[in-house]
């Protein structure tokens, strides 16, 4: 937090609205949050009871109201007046009601943004993310309000890179879910990344941000919010943190689960599993005393558990977590050419532009015979489809039944656009002498284009030698004069 030599850091700790900085392992300086304005409602109701002209169960209603109603939360002290007795309230408002109101916001996440060289020793500010929505940046110096930005929803995890005077980009996970990207001198959020999930972790590794989510996975995005990967977990992430190893530039992120692992993974790629006595809460990797590479980590028991890396390691990728199976590795059994195979492909490659062109007659007759067997449909009127506009119909029938009684089933369906079909009639034509139907015909309702509607009759084969017939239906439309027409 400062450029004259020598650099010693600081300990920056956010205790409700404020800041605790330590130095040289002693108190050096204390910053509050700025304290918010106060609903004007409730301003005015504690300013009458200051001058006795409402009493102390009138107040009460009064607030209570403005609580659930009001957007704004009310202050400490009418929050903390709402909770008393009534037998207390009294006393309460005596001691209170000449005391100015304050409404104070508390911090949620906090965080470091170097602030214009990106040396390990260099200035940092500290970035605060407070409950009523909003990111602050200090000033290392002066402790001074440097920048504020708006967001949707409360910040829970932070991760910034880049310099203050020269280029940042800032993103923050918050309790709705969702994941925002501001950049230097925006006010508001520049991209959004919508996640499935609440998320527990948030951590940027080269140029890919790694979210945990609640729902044992890992996610990596890139800053516009496009998603990359997904890695499932065997169980509960309950704490990430970052491990740059600087010597052989490797970046990776470690993951404490709830079945007492802790994983490392690069990317997506698996590069090592560490098991602990205990579920760890939470993790540091860097510099312990003369050792560049330790780990620090917490157990949910209380424990402390610290690991050296050796300086001759070097993480490989585990086996079966990413890329291509094992079996795709595995040669085939295939069997020995046979003379007969050496055979046709020899004739193939002595006649492969005969057999093309046999293949492009049979192909062009299919065509020719599926296009004549239309045609005489279309003229047979046995098409489900109606060949003119004027009749935009799509008629389908199904047939149920062992017999001698069957269950005929029409399914009509208007094939235009736009235009319904009124007036009409269908009709059954069929051999009287093999069937019997209830209705030669009958009136169709109103035809919605897109909609299908079933008609059902029945059908009597009269007939016991085993003798059937075809059963045409046609339709009749009736114009708007009343006349039947085909």
């Amino acid at each position: 937090m400062e450029q004259h030599e020598p650099q010693t850091p600081a300990l920056a700790i956010a205790s409700g609205p404020c800041v605790y900085v330590y130095k040289n392992l002693r108190p050096y300086f204390m910053f509050s949050l700025p304290p918010l304005p106060p609903n004007p409602l409730e301003q005015d109701l504690w300013n009458q009871t200051k001058e006795d002209m409402i009493d102390h169960l009138t107040l009460k209603e009064m607030l209570e109201a403005i609580r659930e109603k009001a957007e704004e939360p009310l202050s400490v002290q009418s929050l903390r007046f709402l909770q008393l007795e009534l037998s207390e309230m009294e006393a309460f408002v005596n001691q209170h009601k000449s005391k100015p109101i304050k409404r104070q916001t508390v911090i949620t996440t906090m965080t470091t943004l170097k602030k214009n060289l990106a040396d390990e020793d260099a200035m940092s500010c500290l970035v605060l993310g407070t409950e009523n929505k909003e990111l602050l940046v200090l000033d290392p110096e002066a402790f001074t309000i440097l920048a504020k930005m708006s967001l949707p929803s409360v910040p829970v995890f932070l991760e910034v890179s880049g310099q203050f005077d020269v280029e940042f980009r800032l993103a923050a996970a918050c309790r709705n879910g969702n994941i925002y990207i501001l950049r230097r001198d925006s006010k508001r959020p520049k991209y959004c990344i919508e996640l499935s999930a609440q998320p527990v972790g948030l951590i940027r590794v080269h140029k890919v941000l790694v979210v945990g989510s609640n729902q044992d996975s890992l996610h990596g995005f890139t800053h516009k919010g496009k998603k990359l990967w997904t890695v499932q977990m065997p169980a509960a992430i309950l704490t990430m943190n970052l491990l740059e190893q600087r010597s052989r530039g490797l970046q990776a992120v470690m993951a404490g689960l709830a079945n007492g692992e802790v994983r490392i993974y690069r990317d997506k790629a698996l590069l090592d599993v560490i098991r602990t006595p205990d579920a760890v809460t939470s993790l540091c990797f860097g510099r312990y005393g003369r050792e560049d590479n330790t780990l620090v980590m917490t157990t949910r028991g209380g424990g402390l558990i610290i690991k050296i890396l050796k300086r001759t390691a070097v993480f490989v990728e585990g086996k079966g977590e990413v890329g291509p199976p094992p079996a795709q590795a595995m040669k085939l059994n295939v069997p020995r050419k046979t003379r007969l195979y050496v055979d046709q492909t020899l004739r193939e490659r002595e006649a492969g532009t005969a057999m093309h062109r046999t293949f492009q007659t049979d192909l062009h007759l299919l065509r020719l015979r599926a296009a004549r067997a239309y045609v005489q449909a279309l003229e047979s009127s046995l098409s489900p489809m109606s060949a003119t506009a004027r009749e935009p119909l799509k008629l389908h029938a199904v047939v149920q039944g062992l017999g001698p009684t069957f269950k005929l089933t029409l399914h009509l369906q208007n094939t235009s656009t736009a235009r319904p079909v009124l007036g009409l009639l269908v009709c059954f034509l069929y051999n009287e002498a093999l069937y019997a139907l209830p209705r030669t015909f009958f009136k169709v309702p109103l035809l919605v284009p897109g909609l299908n509607y079933p008609l059902e009759t029945f059908v009597e084969s009269l007939s016991n030698k085993g003798i059937s017939d075809m059963i045409k239906v046609g339709h009749l439309l009736v114009p708007l004069g009343g006349q039947v027409g085909p």
